[in-house]
């Protein structure tokens, strides 16, 4: 079908039947490749949805007021070495882990998506990556913590080390040109949205946001429990683009789901698992300051089965209940108040969809 336009002397003919054949041939991967970008019309509009619910959650690090946390950080009477011990974890580890996963999407998964749509939400992800990074080092030069030691906590703690490149590994053999009419190669990109979206932000990420915001439910290190809230709103996201992602793939290519993937899955999880509970009793050494250690290793357990209930695949500790309840709190955060001033500040914008649900812990 056609439709002309008489515009002056000029006629311009629109081809409506190539315009659809160009919507149709949209496609998470292998699909129409074009430099124009053109979103409309849109194809995956839950990826659209989400670009605009993260672009409303906008905020940044220096709103945040640091003054309380400086006073706690400098007097040793006011919180414990095991305190100080979780935050160092919490900053060392999260400093460079945001920039992993700000990596392997602008580097592995948003070039070899070809929807546009796809591509901007990815893009918005990872720049929120980098405002999670921008956050850890504003807590760093706030505290006046020695970067050099940051980056030491991030080479030399095994436990560290060993969650770093259940990852990274992974992304590394996923570099351009990959070849993506190839059954191995697409089980690869689905098992790295896999295991970034599910296994590292969904599940890894999850026992030390638990451990900084007990303290901060504390009155400890209110500025930076409040970034981490901020953070967890936008993890939030993040796991759920990427579940979309992982499903939509699964979807348009069935070849991939087999029932020996699912199991390579759900032991990549249960390998991320374990990895975490290493690094919890790392971080938590002994149940100390109202933490309970076996409370954030259950709570693991718990989220992980949650992950993999969302993408269709059998939990690993079926029955598993939630022992951090008041986790699901700290996500309603649409307004708040200054420490300081007591104004309300406004983080999420008028125009915005909802807050993340409490469903997403």
């Amino acid at each position: 079908m056609q439709k002309t336009f008489q515009v002056g002397t000029k006629t311009f003919v629109l081809d409506q039947d190539k315009a659809e054949a160009a919507f149709a041939a949209k496609k998470v991967i292998n699909g129409r490749v074009t430099m124009t970008f053109n979103l409309l019309p849109l194809k995956y509009q839950w990826a659209y949805d989400l670009y605009r619910t993260m672009k409303a959650n906008h905020w940044e690090p220096e709103d945040v007021p640091m003054g309380k946390d400086i006073e706690q950080w400098r007097d040793t009477t006011l919180v414990s070495d095991i305190e100080r011990w979780i935050i160092r974890m919490g900053i060392g580890y999260f400093s460079a882990a945001e920039g992993i996963v700000g990596d392997n999407i602008q580097h592995v998964v948003r070039e070899l998506v070809t929807a546009p749509e796809l591509k901007l939400v990815l893009g918005r992800h990872a720049h929120e990556e980098n405002i999670h990074a921008d956050s850890l080092l504003y807590m760093i030069s706030s505290l006046g913590i020695n970067p050099h030691e940051c980056e030491a906590m991030f080479e030399d703690i095994p436990t560290i080390v060993k969650k770093n490149e259940f990852v990274v590994n992974n992304s590394r053999h996923l570099r351009r040109d990959v070849d993506l009419t190839k059954l191995e190669n697409k089980q690869a990109l689905a098992k790295n949205i896999f295991l970034f979206g599910q296994c590292m932000e969904g599940t890894q990420f999850y026992g030390l946001f638990g451990m900084i915001l007990s303290l901060y439910r504390q009155n400890k290190f209110p500025g930076i429990g409040q970034m981490f809230r901020y953070t967890l709103r936008d993890e939030s996201n993040h796991i759920e683009v990427f579940r979309n992602l992982f499903m939509d793939l699964i979807e348009e290519n069935r070849e991939i789901w087999t029932s020996e993937f699912k199991e390579e899955l759900r032991a990549t999880m249960a390998e991320g698992v374990q990895l975490e509970k290493d690094f919890i009793r790392d971080c938590l050494p002994v149940n100390a300051v109202g933490l309970a250690i076996d409370e954030f290793l259950t709570y693991i357990d718990y989220i992980a089965d949650r992950r993999l209930e969302g993408v269709g695949l059998a939990p690993l500790h079926p029955g598993a209940k939630n022992p951090l309840p008041w986790l699901a709190e700290m996500m309603d955060i649409k307004k708040e108040q200054n420490f300081f001033e007591g104004r309300v500040t406004e983080y999420q914008k008028s125009s915005a969809l909802t807050n993340a649900s409490d469903d997403d812990l």
